[in-house]
């Protein structure tokens, strides 16, 4: 049966199917699916305490968040769904702006009976979590954010960059083609997924590359969903023009990798945030919360005390 005709979530995508979950993560953490009127969303909830929203990166789904999740759960109540266009949630073919994907995590906490609520993002979920305080300050009470730069906000590399920036950055114009990109990826997933994974200054299992590579091979419109935000940055761009007039006045922490973005997500913010503190972990390159989960909830838990208490 397919994600789209389940009444629960199944197979690999939930938690019950899911692999190399820490111990005793099925006994803290449950799948299910939340309705919002236009969009059906997959969501993994677990833990005790106020409500942590945490939103994952491209190309990944909630599973990025597994090995934080578990301490994060012994203070918080964990919020750790599937972007429009990912893993189990509905896939349409609209609405891949920022602006329309905060409001899909809106109806989410809205629908889960959260009114206020903190936000980590990681990746293309720092440009979430940035839509989401921007658009909606009265919901959110502090913003954590990692490893991205901001379009519109950030300074756009030069076409002509040094191999290195070209490696770390040519996805994003190959992410935005119409067709091309799709046509060229299906059934080579592994080439190029598996090359983006292997940005990880730390190399990720092969086994979770696997996961999500196959999860992005199995469904066409997994595919196309994952270059749908990209697509959309024209109209993700034109608003965080707008946004970027009314700074941020909640704190925020930018965590970067010191064999990744570094200090750039606090630069980043820093262009849209009056607060704003910055944690560099060492030796993790751009997929912190995999390659050093440890330092990643240590930083989140002293940001988040004032919240949790």
């Amino acid at each position: 049966m397919s994600s789209s005709a389940a009444t629960t979530p199944e197979g690999p995508g939930a938690v019950p199917g899911a692999p190399n979950l820490p111990e005793g993560f099925a006994d803290t953490f449950t799948s299910r699916y939340v309705d919002t009127g236009d969009l059906r969303q997959h969501v993994v909830t677990g833990g005790d305490g106020p409500p942590l929203l945490l939103v994952h990166g491209w190309p990944e789904t909630w599973y990025a968040w597994r090995l934080v999740m578990p301490g994060l759960a012994r203070d918080f109540q964990v919020i750790a769904p599937d972007q429009r266009g990912a893993g189990l949630s509905g896939k349409p073919k609209k609405g891949y702006d920022t602006g329309t994907l905060a409001s899909d995590l809106v109806a989410l906490m809205d629908a889960l009976g959260h009114e206020r609520f903190a936000v980590v993002g990681h990746d293309t979920g720092l440009w979430i979590g940035y839509a989401l305080a921007a658009d909606h300050p009265s919901r959110v009470d502090r913003l954590a954010v990692a490893e991205a730069a901001m379009p519109g906000l950030s300074a756009s590399p030069p076409l002509f960059g040094n191999t290195q920036a070209n490696n770390q950055l040519w996805h994003f114009a190959f992410n935005r083609l119409a067709e091309v990109n799709e046509q060229l990826a299906a059934g080579r997933e592994d080439i190029y997924f598996g090359f983006q994974f292997a940005k990880a200054a730390k190399k990720l299992p092969d086994a979770v590359v696997r996961y999500y590579v196959d999860a992005l091979a199995a469904d066409p419109d997994a595919l196309s969903g994952s270059f749908a935000a990209y697509r959309a940055l024209d109209d993700t761009i034109a608003q965080n023009g707008r946004r970027k007039e009314r700074r941020l006045t909640l704190p925020v922490l930018a965590i970067g990798g010191g064999k990744g973005i570094g200090e750039g997500a606090a630069n980043t913010m820093k262009l849209a945030a009056d607060d704003v503190q910055s944690v560099v972990i060492p030796d993790s390159g751009h997929y912190c919360l995999e390659e050093a989960p440890g330092e990643v909830l240590a930083a989140l838990n002293a940001f988040l005390a004032p919240y949790r208490g």
